[in-house]
């Protein structure tokens, strides 16, 4: 039941409405719903096309159970509200549905109540109602409309958050298409960029999040396509991560880590998010070291060097070939010191100084490998393959398979 919460100071305590002022104020709810709905309209022009279009005679019922229940409620407070509360709520949602905020609706309720209350003062002065019976009727008033102004917030919010759960279905499912590639019809993707009010970029970065997922939605691009409920969440950021992007990103990944993949063309996508994820992968197993944030760029030839096991099995065996008689330690030397000499292709002393040995002992494994190598070493194309292979096998040796 309506009715004020802290009494004010009037010399007599305020309370609950006397149930008989609702007999008085009964009879004026007509030419009152009729006085409120001239003002309202003249302050709010779009809800005069409102009450004279389709809906009007809903919107009229919808205030006329308003002013009607508060009535009731004071005649008797244990009066049931659905109905009441079913129309306020679709008061809101019908807001949400015409794209405006809440400042139109919430300013018609306080409008209406101000002039129920110069309404209550006129029958009050004719009935002569005490100064402390008008202040229970205000307060009882403004809290009844402050009710109504939250079930309608209710009935907004509902539609606003069944319109962002579909806005980000829509834009998961580009995200989906973008990454599938060629083959799925441009006439879908660019539906899909229509109904979510995305431009297509001319090139792309994705990223690749890894989990536990700590992420700020509220902190990301505005822009950016996000699906964190994959597998292997992933969002899209239009164009490159320049310095704003990234700085966001540092904060919407706060207890997050993830990858940026590389910028591409938007039609070679699903390739950033593949980069990405074997970067993943090589952070998972040890290969690259474990940050906050890793970038692509950073490691474009370990990618390339360890992006086809199989293959650098094979590669090996066919390079390593000329020392695969040899026992295992005396061919890990050797090896080592021919990675050393591809690298440094320094002198005996420096290499010496890397390996921790007599540089003598340098001269002498140079000369087993000249021997056991031959035209390898001296060969452009077979020397690139060789140094290619053992880069490569010291990159997987931080892994927990062992270097062949």
């Amino acid at each position: 039941m309506p009715r004020l919460v802290e009494p004010l100071d009037t010399g007599d305590p305020l309370g609950p409405l006397p149930q008989e002022f609702a007999a008085i104020m009964r009879p004026e709810l007509p030419s009152l719903i009729k006085e409120i709905g001239m003002e309202v309209t003249r302050a709010y022009p779009e809800y005069a096309r409102l009450l004279n279009g389709p809906n009007g005679h809903s919107i009229r019922l919808g205030v006329e159970q308003s002013l009607s229940s508060f009535v009731d409620l004071v005649a008797e407070p244990s009066t049931p509200t659905v109905l009441r509360d079913d129309m306020c709520r679709r008061f809101g949602r019908f807001e949400a549905y015409e794209g405006r905020t809440m400042d139109a609706l919430q300013g018609a309720y306080r409008l209406g109540a101000r002039i129920a209350l110069r309404r209550a003062k006129k029958v009050g002065r004719s009935h002569h109602f005490s100064p402390t019976l008008m202040l229970s009727f205000a307060d009882a008033l403004f809290a009844y409309v402050d009710e109504l102004e939250s079930l309608s917030r209710e009935g907004y919010l509902e539609v606003q958050a069944r319109s962002d759960q579909q806005s980000e279905s829509l834009r998961r499912r580009l995200l989906h298409l973008i990454l599938a590639g060629r083959p799925v019809p441009r006439t879908a993707i660019a539906e899909l960029c229509e109904q979510t009010g995305w431009a297509m970029p001319e090139t792309v970065t994705l990223i690749a999040v890894r989990t536990p997922i700590g992420v700020d939605p509220a902190e990301l691009p505005p822009d950016a396509l996000v699906d964190l409920g994959d597998p292997q969440p992933h969002l899209l950021i239009p164009g490159p991560v320049d310095e704003a992007r990234r700085e966001a990103l540092d904060r919407a990944l706060t207890g997050t880590r993830a990858v940026i993949g590389l910028t591409v063309p938007a039609a070679d996508a699903s390739d950033s998010v593949r980069w990405a994820r074997r970067v993943v992968e090589l952070i998972d197993s040890g290969v690259i070291d474990d940050l906050p944030l890793v970038r692509c760029e950073d490691h474009l030839t370990t990618l390339w060097l360890l992006s086809d096991p199989a293959l650098l099995d094979q590669l090996a065996e066919r390079e390593l070939a000329p020392v695969s008689g040899i026992s295992a330690s005396r061919r890990e030397r050797l090896l080592e010191t021919l990675r050393i000499w591809l690298d440094t292709r320094g002198t005996a002393a420096r290499m010496g100084e890397l390996l921790d040995v007599h540089p003598q002992t340098v001269r002498y494994r140079m000369r087993g490998l000249e021997s056991i190598f031959g035209d390898q070493l001296t060969d452009p194309e077979d020397r690139f393959a060789t140094e290619a292979v053992l880069r490569a096998l010291r990159l997987r040796s931080r892994t927990t398979h062992p270097v062949n």
